[in-house]
This record gives C-alpha cells, structure tokens and sequence, in this order.
C-alpha cells in the first residue's frame, strides 16, 4: 500500500478529531461560568428587518464588569427586538436597556448551579468523545476495506490501527484536560 493513501486517511482522520475538539471549544465558551462571558450571545439572532441577524453583527457586545456584559446596539431601532431576543434565548441572566444599552446581569450561582453546569461539562465531554470514538471506526473501516481488497497487508493494517489509536489517544487526553479546566473554573466561587 502507498504511504500518500494512508497518510490522507489519517489527515482526514484527526480533520475529524479536530472539527470535534473545536465544537467541543465553542459549546465550553458559551456555558456560563459565573462570570460575563460574551461567546453567550454568539448564537443569538435578532429579526432585522426580517432578516435573522447575528447579534454580534449589529452591535458592540463589551464585558463592562465582573458579572456584567453591555450591548450597544449600531441601530438604536433595534433594541427593543434585541432585548427581546436576549429574554427569549433564557441565559439564566436578567436584562435591562436604559433606551440606549442593553445590560446583561450575571447572578452568582449557587453551589447546585455550579454542580448541574459541572454536570453539563461532562455531557458535552462525552458527546465529543462519542463523536471522536466514531471518527475512529470510520478511518478503521477505511483500512479494513483496503485489507479486504489486497491493498494492505495484514502488518500495515495492524501498524495503522495502531497509528489511529495514538492519535486518539492524545486527542482523548487534550479534551480530558478541557474538560478538567472548565470544571474547575465553574466550581471556583
């Protein structure tokens, strides 16, 4: 068997691992942690003159205190609906405008909130790795049918299992340790 055809197998491989690792990033940004964290209105629309709008699109999002995030909306017209579209996505936040800006207060949580977001954290970790297991037999399948055709010899598709493993492995540990440092900063009061 050619080394470009396994080594593409493999690139495409940890592409998976990767696209995984990074979702898994952008769900951890958004969790709340207590204090203001603006990657919580990444997800949030607002009907722009009947288009669905990013938030973060149509105005400066700025973390102005510990447990406060201020939204300046470029369109004051707006921000009736953008308050809206903030209440309606249920951060768990209380939201205020003085006709100019939005404010966004984070309360302190509570030691059963801490422990239920701790929860969360490990669900999304499970879902990754559940993700990154099936990444795994994908690329494993991948070898097998070469196998079954006489395109790799048993030795190589031994090698190559083991190739895939070490790469999930260190993948596995990083995540392990994303996982470990976002708990911590939950659980920090």
């Amino acid at each position: 068997m050619d080394n470009v055809m396994l080594q593409e197998i493999l690139d495409s491989f940890k592409q998976d691992l990767d696209k995984s690792v990074n979702h898994l990033k952008s769900e951890y940004q958004i969790l709340r942690a207590g204090r203001a964290n603006p990657h919580i209105l990444d997800r949030i629309t607002v009907d722009y003159y009947g288009t669905p709008t990013p938030l973060n699109q149509m105005s400066n999002i700025a973390v102005a205190e510990a447990r406060m995030i201020t939204v300046s909306m470029w369109d004051i017209s707006m921000l009736k609906e953008a308050k809206k579209a903030i209440e309606v996505a249920d951060l768990g936040v209380s939201v205020s405008d003085d006709g100019r800006i939005i404010r966004l207060i984070f309360p302190v949580l509570t030691e059963e909130r801490r422990r239920e977001i701790a929860k969360q954290v490990k669900s999304l970790l499970e879902n990754c790795k559940i993700s990154m297991r099936s990444a795994r037999r994908d690329a494993l399948d991948m070898f097998k049918t070469l196998k079954k055709d006489g395109e790799m010899s048993e030795d190589e598709y031994a090698g190559a299992e083991k190739d895939i493993q070490k790469i999930i492995d260190s993948y596995v540990e990083k995540v392990d340790e994303m996982c470990a440092a976002k708990e911590k900063e939950i659980m920090e009061v």
